[in-house]
């Protein structure tokens, strides 16, 4: 949770960082990197920068790509962003991409062994029988 101010300035530092990964940054470990939020600190001295890669093989690459770009991120969001103070970048990897696809996953196998026990059964499908 933060203020209304940091959350607005953390929006404003993904949409920038965003151009930037896509437009300047030349590193290939940074190619794939999908941003995902980005959590200010309150009193604005840093600012926790998610992100998930779609390979997660390429996790700690990508980590480690971020971190070597953190300090060319920060001097040109500074001289974007025209702020006071430029809160240190801190690249997290986000794996709440991968947790959801798993979980996606385990939903759809225990549907069709529930769908499969009912044909067993001789109940037909169990959507029809719910309306």
């Amino acid at each position: 949770m933060g203020t209304r101010r940091t959350k607005r300035l953390g929006n404003l530092i993904l949409a920038e960082l965003g151009g930037l990964l896509a437009r300047r940054v030349k590193d290939p470990r940074v190619a794939a990197v999908n941003l995902t939020s980005v959590d200010v600190a309150p009193d604005l001295s840093q600012a926790k920068v998610f992100f998930s890669v779609l390979d997660s093989s390429k996790r700690d690459e990508a980590l480690a790509g971020f971190k070597a770009a953190a300090g060319f991120l920060r001097r040109e969001l500074a001289a974007r962003l025209h702020l006071k103070t430029m809160p240190r970048l801190v690249p997290i990897y986000d794996d709440t991409l991968v947790k959801g696809a798993h979980l996606d996953q385990v939903i759809k196998e225990a549907r069709a062994q529930d769908e499969a026990n009912a044909r067993a059964r001789g109940e037909g499908d169990p959507e029809e029988a719910a309306e």
